[in-house]
C-alpha cells in the first residue's frame, strides 16, 4: 500500500473525531451537534475507504491482471464484487 502513511494519518484523525463524539455524548451535548459530528466521521471514513480501494485497484488488482493468472484475476474480481455486495445491503 503506497499511501499507507496518508491513510494512517486520516484514520488517526477519525479516531480523534470519534473520541470527540464520545465526549460530546458524555457531556450531554445537543443531539443535532452530535449528529453533525457523526456525519463528519462517516465522511472521513468514506475518504479513507476510497483511498484504500484506489490503492487496491492500483496495486493488487493491477498485479493480478499483469500476472496473466486467470485464477488470481478472478479472485481479485470476486473480492471486489463481494465488497460492493456488502455495501448494498
Amino acid at each position: 500500500m503506497s499511501d499507507s502513511k496518508a491513510i494512517l494519518n486520516r484514520l488517526r484523525r477519525v479516531e480523534g473525531q470519534v473520541r470527540g463524539v464520545a465526549q460530546m455524548v458524555e457531556d450531554d451535548r445537543y443531539c443535532i451537534d452530535i449528529l453533525h459530528q457523526l456525519q463528519a466521521v462517516k465522511a472521513a471514513l468514506a475518504k479513507a475507504e476510497d483511498a484504500i480501494l484506489k490503492n487496491h485497484a492500483a496495486s493488487c488488482v493491477a498485479d493480478a491482471i499483469s500476472s496473466g493468472d486467470k485464477g488470481e484475476q478472478q479472485a481479485k474480481f470476486g473480492e471486489l464484487v463481494d465488497l460492493f455486495a456488502k455495501v448494498k445491503r
